[in-house]
């Protein structure tokens, strides 16, 4: 099957691209001398997963119960679960390690700590740091930080950090002084609970730009990422990728087309695309996507989707359009603004290898 013979809107991968990018973090990880866990946030496909931890210590991070199990059935045995547990969950997770799994959970709470210490199943539990992003998390040298520690007790596994501020910062240093800020925090941490009589086995901290931008990581045992695997438009814009290596886009067919107007329609609307605004307040605003040609190519000049409705969207290029190339029915592809949310609009991936046939179709671990 060629690319002309999906249907649209579809979701393709670049396999070279891909391969490109893994191996852009594993040399980041591998500079510093600590391991790399991937998240799976971001891809949430098996096959995907087994490429990025090529190499790697074999954990993963995902971000919900219905990835834990997926992951654990194809394998992937060590896992964190990276968003903050409830009690709820913790059987759910519990059941999924007496079958083998080795999942941990996060909290910043003291009552879910209790609720984790007092649970009869096997878990393990990081306590959540806030780097800066002011998210999730408790600051370095908050007063229940090692009172959660000791409250978990032997189920403590030690001390994670997200800083996803780090998407707001422009230049190479800035996103270097994220990182160190992140890095020295989460060590700050690992002090005081130590000091208390405590082991932090695991020190883990990343996003992708303070994974790849870090210059040093003394005092860290991992780092997790995930976006980098794939890249996007505001990846290109932090220095985390470059429009030459976005390894997704988005497979859409002209439906409109408005000559006088030097504008097209395509059927790739909100729902295919997302209505993420990410790039609207980096250098260069991408709308709600980039508009190349079949091949990928940014040919059509700064093709920008500029509104987007539930099915349809509206390009305009600020060159003119070559109508004459482009009546209803042809197809482009678009690059994602953000790729997690871009990508969670689908069921699969159609895999490329560099041409237009596709390879593969890699199944994705949508929903909870």
């Amino acid at each position: 099957m060629r690319i002309a013979d999906l249907p649209t809107p579809s979701l393709l991968l670049d396999l070279p691209k891909l391969r490109r990018n893994l191996a852009a973090m594993a040399t980041a990880a591998a500079r510093h001398g600590v391991s790399l866990r991937p998240h799976l946030k971001t891809a949430k496909s098996v096959e995907v997963a087994r490429l990025a931890t090529e190499g790697q210590a074999g954990g993963i991070t995902v971000s919900t119960l219905a990835e834990a199990r997926a992951f654990a059935e194809a394998g992937f045995r060590d896992q964190i679960y990276a968003v903050g547990i409830t009690p709820q969950k913790l059987d759910a997770v519990a059941s999924l390690n007496a079958r083998g799994a080795d999942v941990k959970v996060i909290t910043d709470d003291l009552d879910v700590a209790e609720a984790i210490a007092a649970h009869p199943g096997r878990l393990g539990a990081l306590i959540e740091v806030d780097a800066g992003e002011h998210r999730g998390g408790i600051a370095p040298d908050d007063a229940r930080l090692v009172a959660i520690a000791q409250r978990l007790g032997t189920r403590f596994a030690g001390l994670l950090a997200h800083a996803g501020h780090s998407y707001a910062g422009r230049s190479v240093a800035e996103l270097a002084a994220i990182a160190e800020a992140e890095r020295a925090g989460l060590v700050a941490a690992a002090a005081r609970v130590r000091a208390a009589g405590l082991e932090v086995p695991i020190v883990s901290m990343g996003s992708s730009p303070t994974a790849l931008h870090a210059e040093r990581l003394e005092g860290i045992t991992e780092l997790r990422a995930g976006v980098y695997m794939f890249g996007d438009l505001l990846q290109c814009q932090i220095h985390t990728s470059a429009l030459e290596h976005i390894a997704v886009s988005v497979l859409a067919s002209v439906i409109g087309r408005r000559p006088e107007q030097n504008r097209l329609l395509l059927d790739a609307g909100a729902l295919a695309l997302s209505k993420d605004r990410s790039t609207e307040a980096a250098p260069e605003d991408y709308g709600f996507g980039l508009v190349v040609d079949l091949e990928g190519r940014p040919s059509l000049g700064r093709a920008i989707i500029r509104r987007t409705w539930q099915e349809h969207a509206v390009v305009e290029s600020d060159r003119p359009l070559p109508f004459e190339r482009l009546p209803v029915g042809a197809k482009l592809r678009v690059l994602p603004n953000h790729a997690c949310l871009t990508a969670a609009a689908y069921p699969a991936y159609h895999v490329l290898d560099g041409g237009d046939e596709v390879v593969a179709v890699w199944q994705r671990v949508n929903y909870w």
